[in-house]
């Protein structure tokens, strides 16, 4: 009942403050990179964030644990949304989500203390690089999010899948205040693509999740990846979660280093990641979604299948580094068929 109380609340708070985004100055209009027609309301983020706190704290489950979570995500969706609003520096918004990370470290004792058997010669300890490391994590996650959020739908369906499948990972090792809160969120998020994705009644979307929302949503998978992959009370090892977000982190590193070689930063925009190429290739928007939607399931489901049958973790790893050469090289073929095609 509280998932569904979680869900109907993101509807309602999106249609409530869609009414006044214009007026705040919250809408995306086209230009640039950005080729969606007319200004869309960017209050997703801000919705899913306040259906999930209410249902969070009205789900009866003791949240002390979780105190460091909560306030980093309003820092970072009151960031996200001064983003949307003013266009901040890569610097501040940076700064913002490096001070999240650090308290989730320091304030709430959450970090990645180990590996796993990375290598197949015993488990790889982090020690002193424990908190440098995951902070790492933690904003490479957030921005790998922030970068794959392209087209209608896309980062909101990617980030429901992950939910749902570490969701259902807590579950199934007893972590139920965690399961908890996954699949609220998890419900949230759903909410949100009901105005978010294209369907035969409306061909675009109502409304983006904007920064807020990226921003917000990519801490919230990497503070539950931490958690679950903890040494202590460990539900997936640290490879499977990585095989759960493997499409969004493979576009984001190798989109990142295709501009370094290119001599730009890695943060530069621009419009050649994963989702530009399908529709470079002539797919809908709702077919490429549905595509890479596809592929992240079943990436997630293979990093789970591997954890659940035994499969080595070096075994894991190393078939997770085949699968990004592949990636990397399927990517830089299409990209010299499409300026091929192009100059034709």
């Amino acid at each position: 009942m509280i998932n569904l109380a979680a869900f109907v609340s993101t509807i309602v708070f999106i249609l409530l403050f869609r009414k006044h985004a214009e007026r705040l100055g919250l809408v995306d209009v086209p230009g640039g990179r950005k080729n969606h027609e007319g200004a869309v309301p960017v209050i997703g983020g801000i919705a899913i964030f306040v259906a999930f706190i209410f249902s969070s704290f009205a789900c009866g489950q003791p949240l002390d644990s979780f105190h460091s979570f909560f306030v980093n995500l309003l820092l970072l969706t009151v960031v996200g949304t001064l983003d949307d609003l003013h266009d901040l520096s890569a610097r501040t918004r940076f700064l913002a989500q490096i001070v999240a990370a650090l308290l989730m470290t320091s304030w709430g004792g959450v970090f990645i203390d180990d590996l796993g058997n990375l290598f197949g010669n015993g488990t790889v300890h982090l020690h002193n690089w424990a908190i440098p490391f995951t902070v790492f994590c933690v904003l490479g996650v957030i921005n790998a999010f922030n970068m794959i959020d392209g087209v209608d739908g896309l980062a909101g369906g990617l980030v429901f899948i992950a939910l749902a499948l570490f969701g259902s990972t807590a579950l199934l090792a007893g972590l139920t205040i965690h399961a908890t809160l996954i699949f609220l969120l998890a419900s949230a998020v759903l909410g949100f693509l009901v105005f978010n994705m294209r369907a035969p009644w409306r061909s675009k979307a109502a409304v983006f999740m904007g920064d807020a929302g990226s921003m917000m949503l990519g801490y919230a998978l990497a503070r539950f990846a931490v958690d679950l992959t903890d040494s202590d009370s460990r539900a997936i090892t640290p490879i499977t979660a990585v095989w759960i977000l493997a499409v969004p982190l493979m576009d984001t590193v190798n989109t990142m280093v295709r501009r370094m070689l290119k001599g730009r930063s890695p943060f530069s925009a621009d419009r050649e990641h994963l989702h530009h190429i399908f529709l470079r290739a002539g797919y809908s928007v709702s077919r490429t979604v549905v595509m890479i939607l596809s592929v992240s399931l079943l990436l997630g489901l293979v990093g789970l299948a591997g954890w659940h049958y035994g499969v080595p973790e070096y075994m894991m790893f190393y078939a997770f580094l085949l699968l990004f050469a592949l990636y990397s090289f399927a990517m830089s073929h299409a990209w010299k068929v499409m300026k091929a095609i192009k100059n034709v």
